[in-house]
């Protein structure tokens, strides 16, 4: 399956990955009928392979859309929650008392309806189902060109402690540059507690024009420390390659900071750049990427494996789907993959995939640890509403949801070695760089390997 954009859904749903809001804009990837807009309103309808997971939108919503009353808006939430949630119990909670309850209250306002679902929304305890104001529906919809404004920290609500985390930093974003970590808990912004704060709220509250200051108060294990950043406009490239020298040769060094919707015809050139310059192997580094658009992953992973299974969703009546490699992967050289706390959700699919699949040694940490899957929608005229509908599986039937995925060899940075990656970047991808120096020296003992099951030539007489 070619997948060519995504973007959000008119009226119907749509699968997204993605760990977080960007603390700069939101983003979520999806599949459908694609509109993409971006914070300038610029627009684009793209063809995109057909959803039949979720029934469509009611006639009575669509005769409803551009005229809606505050309770039927709670109606709405309630009933999309009703008919597409993966926990058929809501997660023991008597979900029709629940719009009994909401439905008997009277609504003057579209704001005491916004304040009523976030109530009705936070009783099934799941973070990543949410509801979004007109205002925060906007800050989610971006354009996927990979440009950002604010200061690139992705955030998530931690499942057990609900406290506001951060799945990791973007690359050189004025967070990366601070020193915002991996697992930070946010405290405050500019001195608001952020207790049982909605994660798109903080995403509002961290927003804000490019040059102005926002104070974030974080937690670091025992240590309570401040960060005064300046919010910029950041500009994500998602795929960054160059080929490096090794004892075994020239190997491909490839880091995917972002499964945007550009990020497969990226990978694309950079495999196809590196297997002109004949490369013997690759290291594929998936460190603090926080994952994005599903079917991105799916893109990707079939450029590294010629068969086998990549990733199973299983929604609350049983399997939903099942995503196969197609024989057209682009090398069948040795791969090894680095991955961390930071490496979540779509990050979690490749690796998981490439793992199962025995086409890949893992090299660093254990991974974040989120399996599951969200339907985007708008609801109403102008807000919008995230459902966790799926959880998804690696090809062994690994549930990776709040387990994350142990890679093959564990390889830890102390706090000091990950504060010197920060502040030089250009160590990265070197031997500077302890879990990088480990992956060279796997995929050094896999290309060997490589090189000795091939088939030699026969001897011409």
């Amino acid at each position: 399956m070619a997948i060519t954009k995504r973007g959000l859904v008119l009226g119907a749903a749509a699968l997204t990955v993605s760990t977080a809001a960007i603390a700069g804009t939101g983003l979520h990837f999806f599949k459908g009928q694609a509109l993409l807009q971006s914070d300038d309103s610029k627009q684009q309808v793209a063809d995109a392979d057909k959803d039949t997971s979720l029934q469509p939108m009611s006639m009575l919503s669509l005769q409803s859309f551009f005229n809606q009353s505050p309770k039927e808006l709670v109606d709405e939430v309630w009933q999309i929650i009703d008919r597409t949630y993966v926990d058929g119990t809501f997660n023991q909670v008597d979900w029709k008392k629940v719009r009994n309850e909401y439905l008997k209250r009277p609504y003057k306002s579209n704001d005491e309806a916004y304040k009523a679902i976030r109530e009705m929304v936070k009783k099934i305890g799941d973070p990543y189902t949410r509801f979004m104001d007109p205002q925060e529906f906007r800050n989610m919809k971006i354009d996927t060109s990979g440009e950002l404004t604010g200061v690139g920290i992705q955030l998530a609500a931690d499942e057990k402690t609900k406290k506001l985390t951060v799945i990791a930093p973007i690359e050189d974003s004025p967070a990366f540059t601070a020193g915002i970590l991996s697992k930070d808990i946010i405290l405050k912004i500019d001195g608001k507690s952020t207790e049982g704060m909605d994660v798109n709220k903080a995403v509002t509250l961290i927003r804000g024009p490019v040059g102005t200051p926002v104070k974030l108060t974080i937690l670091r294990g025992t240590n309570q420390i401040d960060y005064a950043i300046k919010r910029a406009r950041i500009e994500i490239h998602a795929v960054k390659s160059s080929e490096v020298q090794s004892p075994q040769g020239k190997i491909g060094y490839i880091r995917l900071v972002q499964f945007s919707a550009n990020a497969p015809t990226d990978m694309q050139k950079a495999i196809k750049k590196l297997e002109d310059q004949q490369v013997a192997g690759y290291i594929l580094d998936l460190r603090g990427n926080p994952g994005g658009l599903l079917y991105t992953s799916v893109d990707i992973a079939r450029m590294w494996l010629s068969k086998g299974t990549i990733v199973s969703t299983k929604s609350r009546t049983g399997e939903q789907d099942r995503e196969q490699a197609n024989g057209r992967s682009l090398t069948n050289k040795p791969l090894v993959v680095l991955v961390d706390g930071g490496s979540a959700s779509a990050s979690e699919i490749l690796s998981g995939a490439l793992q199962d699949n025995r086409r890949a040694a893992l090299i660093g940490t254990k991974t974040f640890g989120k399996g599951l899957v969200q339907s985007v929608r708008q609801v109403g005229k102008d807000s919008g509403l995230a459902v966790t509908i799926a959880k998804y599986y690696t090809p062994n039937e690994r549930d990776i949801n709040k387990n994350g995925i142990t890679p093959d060899v564990e390889v830890k940075l102390t706090e000091a070695q990950g504060k010197a990656l920060v502040a030089n970047r250009d160590k990265v991808g070197t031997l500077e760089d302890p879990q990088f120096a480990k992956a060279v020296e796997v995929l050094g003992e896999r290309i060997q390997a490589f090189r000795n099951q091939a088939p030699r030539a026969e001897t011409k007489r």
